[in-house]
């Protein structure tokens, strides 16, 4: 294949998925056989502006993951094979594409790549099993206010314990002056 001359318009979609898959913070294949184009479309869009739905063919989707480093995938270059590139948030995108797979069973999750790593279909979904980035960020934020609520309060008790003690002593002396005269 290397002896052969490259023709420009492959080469040019080669390095445009290339360059899709290094710039992607993740990138999941699915199988789309089935899907109408209005279909396709509505996919699309639920995917975001930010994230990139592409149909490819196999031998040079394979070629650009083989170009940005990535390895593991070649098994699932089989079928009719479109691309989700994403770059937003990745649960969020394998939640949409989880959502779509249901009400559209002909879309099919062959799996992906993550952090340049393969994965398969079965981590993409547990990726859509995740909660969002936003409800995780808040949910360590209410933890470490919880914490930092603790902490005030362990070190506001010596200072607490301290004034009881002093008024008890106070008041003490009051009742011993009092009982004295």
């Amino acid at each position: 294949m290397a002896d052969k001359p490259v023709r420009a318009d492959k080469a040019s979609a080669v390095s445009e998925l290339t360059d899709h898959f290094r710039g992607s913070t993740a990138t999941v294949l699915t199988e789309y056989r089935g899907l109408t184009v209005k279909e396709l479309t509505e996919l699309r869009r639920s995917l975001g502006g930010e994230n990139k739905y592409a149909v490819a063919k196999n031998t040079l989707a394979k070629r650009a993951a083989a170009d940005a480093g990535i390895e593991g995938l070649d098994a699932l270059f089989t079928g009719p094979t479109a691309l989700a590139f994403v770059n937003g948030d990745v649960v969020e995108a394998a939640k949409g594409l989880r959502a779509f797979a249901k009400a559209h069973p002909v879309l099919v999750i062959k799996g992906g790549v993550f952090e340049g790593k393969a994965i398969t279909a079965d981590e993409v979904n547990k990726l859509a099993d995740l909660e969002s980035r936003e409800v995780l960020l808040a949910k360590l934020a209410g933890a470490m206010k919880a914490n930092l609520s603790k902490a005030a309060a362990t070190f506001q008790a010596p200072l607490t314990k301290t004034v009881r003690t002093v008024e008890a002593l106070r008041a003490q002396r009051e009742q011993a002056g009092s009982t004295e005269a």
